[in-house]
């Protein structure tokens, strides 16, 4: 943890911009390399049940985790303290999205659906929403 708070809140954010940064080189690398974009949803796919079903739960349990793990932090801890547990906090909700993410991109460098690469972007630009978000509940956890 860092000493000064806006260390540990700079620390934070390089941590999310090196996250959303890895999957979006990741899914320009697939796309660029795969050079298909097959709008298909074939039932005999298997990731075409897995993905939509682990991406709805990476999502769910992002914001469940980071609630719970926010509703933990009490008001008489020192700062540096909330801060950890806050840090921690957003680095397990942001986990839970990049999984999911990963999971998408990778399905899509089998077989090319659309589907899945669609599905990885959502998650990106929910993981650019997620830091917003988490930046008006540090607000209210810090007054």
């Amino acid at each position: 943890m860092a000493a000064k708070p806006s260390e540990s809140l700079k620390t934070l954010s390089i941590i999310h911009l090196a996250l959303a940064g890895t999957i979006l080189a990741f899914g320009v690398f697939k796309f660029v390399s795969n050079g298909t974009f097959i709008a298909n949803a074939d039932p005999d796919d298997i990731f075409i049940y897995v993905i939509p079903v682990v991406a709805a739960f990476g999502y769910f349990m992002s914001q469940f985790m980071f609630k719970k793990q926010l509703l933990a932090i009490n008001k008489i801890d020192t700062l540096t303290l909330k801060l950890a547990k806050y840090q921690a906090a957003s680095i397990v909700k942001y986990a839970f999205i990049e999984g999911p993410a990963f999971l998408a991109i990778i399905a899509y460098g089998f077989n090319g659906n659309a589907l899945f690469l669609v599905i990885a972007i959502f998650l990106v630009v929910y993981l650019f929403y997620a830091k917003t978000q988490s930046k008006k509940s540090l607000w209210k956890m810090c007054p």
